[in-house]
């Protein structure tokens, strides 16, 4: 999976349009290893990161659970040790 990808279910506060779509964006890039499509691809391109975008918003308005929800930033920073420990 994508490093880049973030986890964006059963956060407070929950996952902005931006992130699903930030989110799908790299998941098409990492399907198509486009970073920036051709002009003969462009359309194609767009249209898949729209898809995914709506696919993306319509799951996470699917899912339940009954775990409380994480804190944006308590993740953030286990992330960052996470980090530190690994790379120093």
């Amino acid at each position: 999976m994508c490093r880049n990808i973030k986890t964006l279910f059963n956060f407070e506060p929950p996952a902005t349009e931006e992130e699903v779509h930030a989110s799908a964006l790299q998941f098409v890039r990492k399907l198509s290893g486009f970073n920036k499509p051709s002009q003969a691809n462009e359309a194609a391109f767009d249209r898949a990161v729209a898809e995914v975008s709506d696919a993306a918003r319509r799951l996470l308005a699917s899912l339940h659970t009954t775990a409380p929800a994480r804190d944006r930033e308590v993740e953030a920073e286990k992330a960052k040790e996470r980090s530190r420990l690994r790379f120093g």
